[in-house]
C-alpha cells in the first residue's frame, strides 16, 4: 500500500466516524455555536413527505409559491428556474426574490417576485430578457443580481431586482461558459466560476469605485487562479490578456493557470470564498486573507455520500452551507465543520435539480426551485418556501 492510498483509508476511516471536523479546521472558528440551528434542526431526520412531496425536519413546512407558465400580475413565470437570490425593501419591510431562467437560443432572462411583510406575493415581473441559459450569478451588497450566461461566449449581466433600472451587460467580468459570482465584501472583489470540465476560477479588481465605495464593473483586472502547489495550498493570480476572449477561450490563455472540473455554486462568508465542483463532487474554500485554497467537502472520501451533485451554494447567518443537489437525491445539505445532513428532499422529481436557494433578508424563509419539477421538462419547474425555526 503506497503511502497516499494509505492517508486516503485513513481519511475514510476518520471522515466515517467523525463526520466532517477533519476537513473544516478553521473555516467555521468563528461561527457561535448557539446560532448554527440548521444541524441541530435536521439531526432527527426528516419526517414524510408533506403534500407538496418535500420531506422537511419537525416544525419546518413547505408551500408551493409559483409554478412556471403560471402568471402573476401579468408576469408569465419563466421556465427552467435556476441561481436565486432576495433583496430587502427597506419602505415597507417585504422583499424580493430573483430567479434566473436557463433557456437556450435567448429565451433566458431573470424574474422577480415582490412580497410583502407578511410574505404574501404583491408583485411579479421581469427584470432581463432575452439572453441565453442564463444559470446561476449573485448578488451584490449595493443590491443588484449578477445574473450569468451558461454558453462559450456567456456574459455577466447585472440586474436591478426593484425593476426600475434596465439591465447592463458588464464585458469587463469576461466572456466565458459562466456560472456564478460572490462578491468579496470586504476587498470589494468579484470571484467567479466557469461551468466546464477544466474551467477555471476568476477574480475581478475595480480599477475604479463610486462616491460610496462600490466597485466600478467597467473597468478593472480581470485575473485566473493558479494553485502553486497542485489542487491545494497558496494561490497565485495571473491577469487575463483578453477578459473578452477574442481569439483564445479565457480558460487557456494562461498556461500556469489551474483547471476545476465544473465550477457551479459560489458563496462568500467571513473572509472565505466557498465554491463547488460538480465534476468530482467537492466544496472548495479560498481564505482571501491568506490566500490559501483547500478542501472542506469530497464526496469521494465516504463510502455513501449524504451530499452529491453539489451546485448552488447559500449560508445561513451562523456560516452553515446549504448545497443544493443536481439530482443526486434531490436534496438541499447543510454542511458545517462537523457533519453534512440533509435539510430538505424533494420526492418523485428525479430529473429535475434543485436550484436557487436563498434566505428572505431576515433568514426566516427559505426559497428554492424544482428546475424541472416532476415530469423533467423545463416548462415544469416549481419554486417553493421553507419556513420554520430558521
Amino acid at each position: 500500500m503506497n503511502i497516499f492510498e494509505h492517508q486516503r483509508r485513513r481519511l475514510l476511516k476518520y471522515s466515517l466516524i467523525s463526520g466532517l471536523g477533519i476537513f473544516f479546521s478553521g473555516h467555521w472558528s468563528s461561527v457561535p455555536g448557539q446560532a448554527a440551528t440548521l444541524i441541530r434542526a435536521a439531526k432527527n431526520g426528516l419526517q414524510p413527505p408533506d403534500s407538496n412531496g418535500v420531506r422537511l425536519p419537525k416544525g419546518f413546512n413547505s408551500r408551493i409559491v409559483v409554478r412556471s407558465g403560471q402568471t402573476l400580475f401579468g408576469y408569465n413565470w419563466h421556465a427552467a428556474p435556476d441561481g436565486g437570490a432576495t433583496f430587502a425593501v427597506k419602505e415597507d419591510g417585504g422583499w424580493i426574490y430573483v430567479s434566473n431562467s436557463e433557456l437556450e437560443n435567448q429565451a433566458g432572462g431573470v424574474g422577480a417576485l415582490r412580497f410583502n411583510q407578511k410574505g404574501d406575493v404583491i408583485d411579479a415581473y421581469a427584470i432581463l430578457k432575452n439572453t441565453n441559459r442564463n444559470c446561476a450569478g449573485g448578488h451584490t451588497p449595493w443590491q443588484t443580481w449578477l445574473s450569468c450566461e451558461e454558453v462559450d461566449k456567456g456574459q455577466v449581466w447585472e440586474c436591478d431586482p426593484f425593476g426600475k433600472l434596465a439591465p447592463r451587460l458588464r464585458p469587463a467580468l469576461g466572456t466565458f461558459s459562466h456560472e456564478a459570482v460572490a462578491v468579496d465584501f470586504q476587498k470589494k472583489q468579484l470571484y467567479l466560476t466557469e461551468d466546464k470540465p477544466d474551467g477555471c476560477l476568476y477574480r475581478y479588481t475595480a480599477n475604479l469605485f463610486d462616491t460610496i465605495g462600490n466597485p466600478n464593473l467597467d473597468s478593472g483586472i480581470l485575473e485566473v487562479a493558479e494553485v502553486i502547489d497542485g489542487h491545494i495550498g497558496k494561490v497565485r493570480w495571473h491577469a487575463l490578456p483578453d477578459p473578452q476572449a477574442t481569439d483564445t477561450p479565457a480558460r487557456y490563455q494562461i498556461p500556469q493557470r489551474t483547471s476545476f472540473d465544473g465550477g457551479e455554486g459560489i458563496w462568500y462568508h467571513n473572509g472565505i470564498i466557498y465554491f463547488s465542483t460538480k465534476g468530482d463532487n467537492r466544496i472548495w474554500a479560498y481564505d482571501t486573507r491568506i490566500r490559501q485554497l483547500s478542501i472542506v467537502y469530497n464526496a469521494a472520501l465516504f463510502i455513501n455520500p449524504v451530499l452529491t451533485g453539489v451546485d448552488n451554494i447559500t449560508a445561513n447567518a451562523a456560516g452553515e452551507l446549504l448545497v443544493a443537489e443536481d439530482q443526486g437525491n434531490m436534496q438541499i445539505v447543510v454542511v458545517n465543520r462537523d457533519t453534512v445532513l440533509p435539510l430538505l428532499q424533494v420526492i418523485n422529481q428525479n430529473r429535475s435539480e434543485i436550484t436557487g436557494p436563498a434566505f428572505s433578508p431576515d433568514g426566516s424563509r427559505l426559497y428554492f426551485s424544482s428546475q424541472r419539477g416532476i415530469s423533467g421538462k423545463p416548462e415544469d419547474g416549481i419554486t417553493f418556501e421553507i419556513t420554520g425555526p430558521f
